[in-house]
């Protein structure tokens, strides 16, 4: 029966013996440092009890990752056999056991991938796996993971802790009333857990049930949403309550970084249309634009830090979609641009010291061209790290090779793992940690660093840069 050998420990490493030990080098003086997650969407409801647990194998790594479910479904696997449930509650497949088999017998699709990285790290270091995935050892592997998983030490506060997590950021609605939050806060519970404020729900004109939203959004606020200026209020009434619940930052999602500020009266005209039903898509585009702009006039004045993750034409398959709702592995990148979208934005509040705003990306073509000098100029602007499609070896290099030249390395604000599956976080941060040791070992040895920065640089990549640029 095959097995895992034990990790290389040069994993990921250049061939080249000088850059390989150097590289080792410096990823072992950041290789215990804590883990800080400051952007990604794990259920607070995991570390709300001390009893909480992951569920079956099936439903710790199978059923809430989209990775998975994207690759498998590309080779014709229906999604119902993997046990998604149908918003028309046909019927799926209920045997996790089955569910398990089929995940194993295709396991080898992942070859090659981040998700084949981040599963095989998983399935070893914390769970202590040594047979190779496959057909012949599902059953092996799910009995053994099912074990560990009854463990007390195998709950989610305790690979927590494990795991040696100092922050962990979850993605929460804006009308999400952070219970789970509040009961991990009145616990007693040391881990630190804090929400992140996404407001995407109510500021999306076109989102399906956005009345629903927006009535949640009067009920929770106490202020009932009926004009433009009220829906500010309550937007800021809400991001007074996630600050006080321990927030950092706010996350917007757009397909495109377009910015434009409207005069009150347009605002207020576009959101009548849109409680009475009748807004268009170019008014919502519009709408969307100038709330990008209020959101940052909030966070100036409330310390928020700012996330744009935009360039996701989410849904692009509308068979999946109607079948099963969002996040089963739909959602395709767009060629995005910035200079022009974001500079209303940036001339009016980039300049402002109190203003912390990091823009991501699905379009690497913009690294170098537009998002590198952008960065590189305002005060206010730092550049996320891959997101997404290209949160993997190659395109974490590529990410420094395209930035760092012209925007250096203290505008861009460390790693974060983005990730539903909480398991894979400790492989994540790993994989990256020593990508950015390979690349700065590569600077080692071309002469262009000494090794005292590479150490510095080693650090901040790892663990600084992320504390503080999200004031954590």
């Amino acid at each position: 029966m095959a097995s895992l050998s034990k990790k290389n420990p040069n994993r990921y490493f250049d061939p080249d013996p000088k850059q390989r030990r150097i590289a080792y080098e410096l990823y072992e003086t950041v290789s215990a440092l804590p883990l800080l997650c400051p952007h990604g969407h794990v259920d607070p409801k995991l570390f709300a009890k001390e009893e909480a647990s992951f569920g079956t194998p099936a439903e710790l790594l199978i059923l809430p990752d989209h990775y998975v479910l994207r690759m498998l479904y590309s080779q014709g696997i229906p999604l119902e056999t993997l046990g998604v449930q149908r918003l028309d509650g046909g019927p799926v497949e209920q045997d996790h056991r089955r569910i398990w088999q089929i995940f194993a017998e295709n396991f080898y699709l992942f070859r090659g991938t981040p998700s084949g990285i981040w599963l095989a790290d998983e399935l070893q270091s914390v769970f202590g796996i040594k047979d190779k995935l496959n057909g012949k050892t599902a059953e092996k592997v799910y009995d053994k993971i099912e074990a560990y998983l009854a463990r007390p030490a195998f709950r989610p506060r305790a690979l927590f802790e494990r795991f040696n997590i100092e922050a962990l950021c979850t993605t929460d609605a804006a009308t999400d009333s952070l219970s789970h939050h509040q009961a991990i806060k009145d616990s007693g519970w040391k881990g630190r857990v804090i929400p992140t404020f996404r407001p995407d729900a109510v500021v999306n004109l076109l989102t399906l049930g956005w009345q629903d939203h927006i009535d949640a959004l009067s009920n929770l606020s106490g202020i009932a949403v009926d004009s433009y200026s009220k829906f500010i209020s309550a937007l800021e009434n809400r991001r007074e309550f996630f600050k006080k619940m321990g927030a950092k930052a706010t996350d917007h999602s757009a397909l495109t970084p377009y910015t434009e500020e409207l005069p009150p009266p347009e605002a207020e005209a576009i959101f009548q249309r849109a409680l009475k039903g009748k807004a268009t898509e170019e008014e919502a585009a519009s709408f969307t634009a100038h709330m990008l702009m209020e959101s940052a006039r909030m966070s100036v004045e409330d310390g928020l830090v700012m996330q744009l993750h935009p360039g996701s034409y989410r849904n692009h398959n509308p068979f999946i979609f109607n079948l099963f709702g969002p996040d089963r592995g739909g959602d395709i990148p767009i060629q995005t641009e910035y200079t022009r979208n974001l500079k209303p934005l940036l001339n009016k509040y980039g300049n402002n010291l109190n203003f912390t705003f990091i823009v991501f990306t699905l379009d690497e073509s913009a690294y170098s061209r537009e998002l590198a000098p952008l960065a590189g100029h305002y005060p206010a602007m730092k550049l996320g790290p891959p997101w997404w499609f290209f949160d993997s070896i190659n395109g974490l290099m590529r990410y420094r090779l395209e930035t760092t030249e012209t925007a250096g390395l203290h505008n861009t604000v460390g790693f974060n793992d983005d990730t539903r599956a909480f398991p894979s976080i400790p492989a994540r941060h790993d994989l990256s940690r020593r990508v950015d040791a390979n690349w700065i070992a590569g600077l080692v040895v071309r002469g262009i660093i000494d090794m005292e920065d590479a150490l510095e640089m080693s650090k901040d990549t790892a663990y600084r840069l992320a504390k503080k640029a999200y004031k954590l």
